[in-house]
């Protein structure tokens, strides 16, 4: 009987270290700096106020000790909520807003007490507090996303904070799952370009009129000059006089678009942001224009394919989003390749290309820019266009190339207009 009680006695006791130990975790893992300071006085007075008999420091001991308990009660309770976090719009155009809201459930029959919940944005916190919720209803919050830069915004997770009033414990819960939102490039309709087009039997019919091709259109009399073989014998004898075919002429067109994205090349941010706008804006426009285009870019980006070359890689140009989608996670790198090197890269990646637009900063210099061009195919139409945010626009022809200054976006559309890209 007595080595039964002994062993219940042992059992109680462990089972009891065990609970005390487990409460403690869960207690201290809570526990705010303001309370583990709170802890620290509690044992510098009873200490301090045993050893110099003082009954003030002991008085205010046992003060803190009741405070840290009263103050634990709070976090006791299940969070029997659900919280869900929806972000209707995951991408943007700098300069926009992007709505999100947080909503809190409460499945239950009992009514909810009111709660602290913190959304992560970016590098900031929005922090809103729910107030109680009625059984089987919801309370929500909106908040805006401000997109100020180009780039990802990372959005959550949701946290939900339970704590005392004092701030001695804080409880953190995560909930919904962490959203990212897109800030596109800002992008402007520019001019329809019909610079570039190449005469190839393979291309796509147009409605010019040749009288040498392969898409047939039509039957028209015979004029001097006109080729003999192409009259057509057969309606010639019907009709009594000579007919001669006409044809639609086809052509094939191929953008590329360079992007350098070396330090090297921008005198600062401001320029490179210009830049990526430009080459968005020209990429966007051949995508809806059902062209053929490539983006190359230099240097490196937040997500490198296994098979990307480092040196350059082709953003993706099957739709618009995702080139802009591309666009968003470009950066300027002092490692990138430098423009004139990119762009015989990009002549090898698009040798079928037949206009080329180099994209670059005023850090670029004209004879770099002809170098770069050089390094292009034969028969490529090559476009230079140098961002410098302020800047006058200015267009001017150096022997093949046409070189473009632009100071703001809009003076794109316009030169490309005055140049007669169309």
């Amino acid at each position: 009987m007595l080595a039964d009680a002994i062993t219940t006695i042992v059992a109680a006791l462990a089972a009891t270290r065990r609970g005390v130990s487990v409460s403690w975790r869960a207690v201290a893992s809570t526990m705010t700096v303001f309370g583990w300071s709170v802890v620290i006085a509690v044992f510098v007075g009873f200490v301090g106020g045993h050893l110099l008999g003082w009954a003030e420091f002991i008085a205010l001991a046992w003060a803190g000790t009741v405070l840290l308990a009263l103050s634990a009660f709070y976090l006791v309770g299940r969070n029997s909520f659900r919280i869900d976090l929806a972000l209707p719009v995951h991408r943007v155009v700098v300069g926009e807003k992007a709505p999100g809201e947080v909503v809190v459930s409460n499945p239950t029959r009992r009514h909810l007490a009111g709660v602290g919940v913190e959304v992560p944005i970016g590098d900031g916190l929005a922090e809103f507090h729910i107030p109680g919720i009625p059984r089987g209803s919801n309370a929500s919050e909106i908040f805006l996303v401000a997109a100020e830069r180009r780039g990802v915004i990372p959005v959550g997770p949701v946290r939900t904070i339970r704590g005392d009033p004092l701030g001695l414990f804080r409880r953190e819960l995560t909930w919904a799952e962490r959203t990212e939102l897109y800030v596109h490039p800002r992008t402007i309709p520019i001019p329809a370009i019909s610079t570039g087009f190449v005469r190839d039997l393979e291309g796509a019919a147009t409605r010019t009129i040749t009288s040498s091709d392969v898409s047939f259109h039509a039957l028209r009399e015979y004029t001097a000059g006109d080729d003999r073989r192409l009259i057509h014998w057969r309606s010639s004898a019907k009709t009594g006089v000579y007919m001669v075919r006409q044809f639609e002429e086809t052509r094939r067109s191929h953008i590329m678009v360079v992007l350098g994205l070396a330090e090297s090349d921008f005198a600062d941010d401001e320029e490179f942001e210009l830049a990526v706008s430009a080459a968005g804006s020209l990429g966007v426009h051949a995508i809806r224009d059902a062209r053929s285009v490539s983006v190359i870019a230099s240097g490196e980006r937040a997500v490198v394919s296994a098979r990307s070359d480092p040196a350059s890689f082709s953003l993706r140009t099957t739709s618009r989003i995702r080139l802009l989608d591309d666009l968003t996670l470009v950066q300027r790198s002092p490692g990138a390749t430098g423009i004139v090197a990119l762009t015989r890269m990009a002549g090898e990646r698009a040798a079928d290309a037949s206009v080329a637009f180099i994209i670059t900063g005023s850090a670029t210099t004209v004879a770099q820019l002809r170098h770069a061009a050089a390094g292009l195919p034969p028969g490529v139409e090559v476009v230079a266009v140098i961002c410098e945010p302020g800047a006058l626009p200015v267009m001017r022809r150096v022997a093949d190339l046409t070189v473009l200054r632009i100071g703001y976006l809009d003076d794109l559309q316009q030169s490309l207009a005055r140049a007669a890209v169309q």
